[in-house]
C-alpha cells in the first residue's frame, strides 16, 4: 500500500456561517482571504493563486475547453469527470473493445491512448487590463470608432503578452463589459487516456439520477499530459514524456464530517445573474419548456434504439448524454425558480435598484430607467430569441444530417468565392466523414427528424417557396433518407469527391440539403438581424445596469458572471432541506449503490465484481467508520464547466471531484439560494478504491501523495 504523509493540525471550530454565493476571480482572492478563513480555510491567498511562485492555480487544468481537471502527480496524471472524458472513451470503444461497458486501464504508460484534438490548458496569469483596454475611449460615442479603439488596444496587449514565449493570451469582458481581464495560458496538445471505470460506475444512475441527490455515481476518468523533452507543449509524438507540473494536488485521505471547509477551483461556463424579471418569466414559461420538449422527442427515439442494440448504444452514448444533460437540468431549473418565486424576488430587487437610482440626480440620469428599458425590450423583442433558441435545437441538437449540411455550406461558399481552395475544403470534409458516419445510424436519425420537424413547425412560422410549398409540411423524409447524399457515407463521399464549382446549382436538387438550406437561410436572411439587434441592445443595457449595481450598492458582495475563466467558490460540506418535509444527508455510501440495483431500473445495472466486493466489505483503507463514501454535497456555487473541478479541503488537498448539482440547485445559473443550492462531489477515496481494489490499477494510486490530517 501507499506510504502516507502524516500531518497534524489543531482543531478549528467552524463558525456558523451560511453558504456563499459567487464565483471569484483568483487574482482578487486576497480580498476574500479572511472570510474564507472564517469558514475554516487554513491556506493563504498566495498559496491559492500566485504568479511569482507555484500555487494551487498551477494544478488546475482547463480540460478540452469545456470541463475542468486537476493534476494529482508529478508525472502529469490528470483527473476529470467520466462524462468530461466520455467522447474520448467512446471514440476508443468498439464491439471488440467495449471500454464503455467494461472500462479500460492502461497497465503502463505505453498503453495510454492518444486523443486527437484534446487539449489541457494551465493558466499562467489573470491580469486586470481594464484601463489599458479602455484607453482612448472616453467620450467616444460612435460604435464603429469605439470598437476600432478596443480592438487595437486588445491586439496590442495580446501581442505583448505572447512576445518571446509559447503562451496563448486572450482578453475577456467581465461584469458585462465594465471590466476586462487578460488570460494567459499554456496549452498542452498531447493528452492521453489512462483509465476509465465501466459505465456501471462512471455513469451509474444514468438519466434517472442525473441532477438528483442522493447520488452514487463514480464520475471520474484518468488522463495524462505529455510534453516535449523540454517540458513544454508539443503535438502528439511517441518521444514525448510525461509533463512535470509546477504543482499537483495531494490527496485528502482523512475522514470527512459535516461543516468541513470546501473550495471548488475550476472553469464555470456561464451564469446570468443580472437578467430582469420579465426575461426570467420568458425563460420559465416559454423558452425552456419548448427546448425541453424538443430534446424529449430526440431522446424518446435514441434511448429506445440504444436499449435494442449494442452497436447503437456505443454509437450514440456520448451524443445521448449531451442531449439528456441539458434536458433534465432545465426541468429542475424551472422547478427551482418557481419554488423560489424567482420572478417576484427579481421584481423586489429591481424596485430596490430603482429607488436607489432615483435618490440622486446623477444616478437618476444614468440608471433611472434602465430596469424598465430592459423589461420593455423583453416584451417587444424576446420572440427573436425564442426563434433563435428553436433554431439551435432543430439544427444543432436535432437530426444529425442537418449539422452535416452546414459543412457543405462551406464547400458551396468556397466554390463561389475562392475556387482554388476547393480541394482543401473537400479533403477536410472527406476526412471528417469517417468520424461522423462511424457514429451515425440513419434509421435513428430519420425518426428524430420526423418528430422534431413536426414540433419545430408548431413553434416557428416556417417559410414557403415556389420549389417546396412548405419545407416543414411538405418535406419527404423517405426521399431524404433514401436519396440525399447527407444521410449515407458512400453517397456523401462520392458527392464531395465529384464536387466542382459547377456543382453548386445541383445542391438544391438534393432533398436533404434543400430542406436544410430553405429553413436555415430563411432564418439568416429574415430573422437573424433582428435577433442580433435585440441581443446587442440588451447587452448595452445590462452593461449600464451592472455599472449601476457596483456604484449604487458598494457595500454588497459583487461577482462577475461565469464566462469559462478560472474561478473560486467556497462553502462547506453539508446536506440540505430543499423542500417541506425533505432533508438530505451530506453523503452516500456503497450500500446505496446495491440498494438502487435491486429496484430493477436499467440505469442501476452493475457488473458482478461490485456485488462481490460489497458482500466481503473489501474496502481496504478507503472506508470511513466501516462505510465506503461514494459522494457528498457541498454548498459551493457551481455551474456547467465546473465538471471535473477539484473540491479542495482547508489545507489545499483534494477531497473529490465536482460533477453535478442537485436538481434544486440548477436555478443557481440565474439565482443562488444558499438554503437549497448544493454541488455534488464524488469522494476521492471512492475514486481511488475503484482504481485500486475494483480495477486493479493500484499503480496509479502509487503515483499520488495521500495525506492524513
Amino acid at each position: 500500500m501507499k506510504k502516507f504523509i502524516l500531518g497534524f493540525t489543531l482543531t478549528l471550530t467552524i463558525l456558523n456561517v451560511s453558504a456563499e454565493e459567487g464565483m471569484l476571480i483568483p487574482a482578487l482572492i486576497k480580498a476574500f482571504e479572511s472570510d474564507m478563513q472564517s469558514f475554516g480555510m487554513k491556506l493563504t491567498a498566495e498559496e491559492i493563486y500566485s504568479v511569482n511562485k507555484s500555487s494551487l492555480k498551477d494544478a488546475i487544468i482547463h480540460f478540452g475547453g469545456g470541463c475542468t481537471a486537476e493534476l494529482v502527480s508529478n508525472q502529469g496524471l490528470l483527473l476529470t469527470n467520466h462524462h468530461c472524458g466520455y467522447s474520448q472513451i467512446q471514440s476508443h470503444s468498439s464491439l471488440e473493445n467495449d471500454y464503455l461497458k467494461y472500462g479500460f486501464w492502461a497497465k503502463n504508460k505505453s498503453e495510454e491512448l492518444p486523443n486527437k484534438g484534446l487539449t489541457a490548458s494551465r493558466m499562467v496569469r489573470i491580469q486586470d487590463v481594464t484601463k489599458e483596454v479602455l484607453l482612448g475611449t472616453a467620450g467616444v460615442t460612435d460604435p464603429a470608432k469605439l470598437q476600432e479603439i478596443l480592438t487595437k488596444n486588445t491586439q496590442a496587449l495580446i501581442k505583448e503578452a505572447m512576445n518571446g514565449n509559447h503562451y496563448e493570451a486572450e482578453i475577456k469582458p467581465f461584469n458585462q463589459g465594465n471590466e476586462f481581464y487578460m488570460i494567459v495560458k499554456e496549452t498542452f496538445k498531447d493528452v492521453r487516456l489512462v483509465g476509465t471505470p465501466p459505465n456501471s460506475i462512471g455513469k451509474f444512475g444514468g438519466d434517472t439520477d442525473n441532477w438528483v441527490w442522493p447520488r452514487h455515481t463514480g464520475d471520474f476518468s484518468v488522463f495524462r499530459i505529455y510534453a516535449g523533452t523540454d517540458n513544454k507543449p508539443a503535438e502528439y509524438n511517441t518521444s514525448n514524456v510525461p509533463y512535470k507540473p509546477l504543482h499537483h494536488l495531494k490527496i485528502a485521505f482523512n475522514d470527512r464530517k459535516a461543516g468541513d471547509f470546501t473550495m471548488v477551483y475550476g472553469f464555470p461556463g456561464e451564469t446570468e445573474q443580472h437578467v430582469v424579471s420579465d426575461y426570467l418569466k420568458f425563460i420559465i414559461e416559454k423558452e425552456r419548456p419548448a427546448r425541453i420538449h424538443m430534446r424529449e422527442l430526440s431522446l424518446s427515439v435514441i434511448d429506445q434504439a440504444m436499449r435494442q442494440s449494442d452497436e447503437v448504444r456505443i454509437k450514440y452514448a456520448s451524443k445521448q448524454a449531451s442531449i439528456a444533460n441539458a434536458y433534465k437540468k432545465w426541468i429542475g431549473q424551472i422547478d427551482g425558480l418557481r419554488r423560489m418565486d424567482a420572478v417576484t424576488v427579481k421584481k423586489e430587487r429591481e424596485q430596490e435598484y430603482n429607488n436607489r437610482a432615483l435618490s440622486k440626480d446623477s444616478w437618476k440620469n444614468e440608471y433611472g430607467t434602465v430596469v424598465n428599458d430592459m423589461n420593455q425590450l423583453v416584451a417587444s423583442s424576446a420572440d427573436y430569441e425564442f426563434r433563435y433558441s428553436m433554431l439551435i435545437e432543430y439544427f444543432f441538437t436535432g437530426s444529425e444530417f442537418l449539422r452535416l449540411a452546414r459543412g457543405v455550406d462551406q464547400l458551396k461558399k468556397t466554390a463561389e468565392s475562392n475556387p482554388t481552395a476547393l480541394e482543401t475544403v473537400k479533403k477536410r470534409l472527406i476526412d471528417g466523414a469517417e468520424g461522423f458516419f462511424k457514429n451515425y445510424d440513419a434509421s435513428v436519425d430519420k425518426k428524430v427528424f420526423e418528430l422534431q420537424t413536426a414540433a419545430y413547425n408548431n413553434y416557428i412560422s416556417c417559410p414557403s417557396t415556389s420549389k417546396i410549398n412548405n419545407p416543414i409540411n411538405g418535406y419527404n423524409s423517405a426521399a431524404i433518407f433514401s436519396k440525399s447524399f447527407l444521410t449515407d457515407k458512400d453517397r456523401y463521399i462520392a458527392f464531395i469527391k465529384k464536387f466542382t464549382a459547377k456543382s453548386v446549382k445541383n445542391l438544391e436538387k438534393d432533398p436533404g440539403y434543400s430542406h436544410y438550406s430553405l429553413l436555415f437561410n430563411d432564418f439568416i436572411n429574415n430573422h437573424y438581424a433582428n435577433y442580433e439587434a435585440y441581443d446587442a441592445k440588451m447587452a448595452d443595457l445590462l452593461k449600464v445596469y451592472v455599472k449601476g449595481k457596483l456604484e449604487l450598492f458598494p457595500d454588497q458582495k459583487h461577482w462577475a458572471d461565469a464566462n469559462s475563466t478560472l474561478r473560486i467558490t467556497y462553502g462547506k460540506l453539508e446536506g440540505s432541506k430543499p423542500q417541506d418535509g425533505v432533508q438530505y444527508l451530506e453523503y452516500t455510501t456503497l450500500d446505496g449503490i446495491i440498494d438502487k440495483y435491486y429496484t430493477g431500473n436499467p440505469d442501476f445495472e452493475l457488473l458482478p465484481r461490485m456485488f462481490d466486493l460489497h458482500k466481503k466489505k473489501e474496502y481496504g483503507n478507503y472506508a470511513q467508520n466501516g462505510e465506503l463514501w461514494v459522494c457528498f454535497t457541498g454548498s459551493n456555487h457551481t455551474t456547467g464547466g465546473n465538471s471535473g473541478s477539484p473540491v479542495i479541503d482547508a489545507n489545499g488537498n483534494l477531497m473529490g471531484l465536482n460533477f453535478d448539482r442537485s436538481w434544486e440547485s440548477t436555478m443557481s445559473d440565474y439565482m443562488f439560494d444558499p438554503s437549497r443550492c448544493r454541488n455534488i462531489v464524488v469522494d476521492i477515496r471512492y475514486v481511488l478504491w475503484v482504481m485500486d481494489i475494483y480495477s486493479g490499477a493500484g499503480h496509479l494510486v502509487e503515483e499520488m501523495e495521500l495525506v492524513t490530517q
